[in-house]
């Protein structure tokens, strides 16, 4: 693959992240409300951990294991979360939808239009066939998102993942390039 793409929508620009994005993704991602909503994001976050998550990303994609983008919005920039299509796999043709902004981004729509314009990148450029996403089953936002972007739920996992010291069940969705195409 060659170099990461840049995305667009009528209010987001994704983009790949930059180091200087460090700050900004340690003070969202660092948040407890994120990291409590999220399994992948640990609290707290510590100084050091946003650089190098940042800079794993141009690797991961050369090697085609998936695309993590910047939620950026197109006035002024400002950086509200990440969107990512990951493990994909091309034998199989599928990969697995993640997303988050910071809390004070919540409510906003971004993460649907951000879900809904890479899982449209992840269809008709990477040619895939599947993508599932999934989250805690007390996570009703996520939820919501995933059924906005014509996701089915195919089920729940029963104590699935550990966050917290707390068992948590986890819900899985999951679209196909056959349902995406009519939507």
């Amino acid at each position: 693959m060659a170099e990461i793409p840049t995305l667009r929508t009528v209010r987001l620009i994704l983009r790949p992240f930059r180091l200087e994005d460090a700050p900004a993704v340690q003070r969202l991602a660092g948040s407890r409300e994120v990291a409590d909503a999220t399994l992948r994001i640990s609290h707290p976050y510590e100084d050091g951990m946003a650089q190098t998550w940042i800079s794993k990303h141009a690797g991961i994609y050369t090697r085609g294991e998936g695309l993590q983008l910047a939620i950026v919005l197109v006035g002024d920039n400002t950086l509200v979360g990440s969107v990512d299509l990951m493990h994909i796999n091309k034998q199989h043709q599928r990969g697995v939808l993640g997303f988050w902004v910071g809390h004070e981004y919540w409510g906003c729509g971004y993460c649907t239009e951000a879900a809904r314009e890479i899982i449209c990148f992840g269809f008709g450029e990477l040619g895939l066939n599947r993508i599932s996403a999934s989250c805690f089953a007390r996570n009703a936002a996520s939820r919501r998102v995933m059924q906005k972007i014509g996701m089915t739920c195919e089920g729940v996992f029963r104590q699935d993942m550990r966050k917290w010291d707390k068992f948590e069940d986890m819900e899985r969705y999951s679209i196909l390039a056959s349902e995406w195409r009519v939507l």
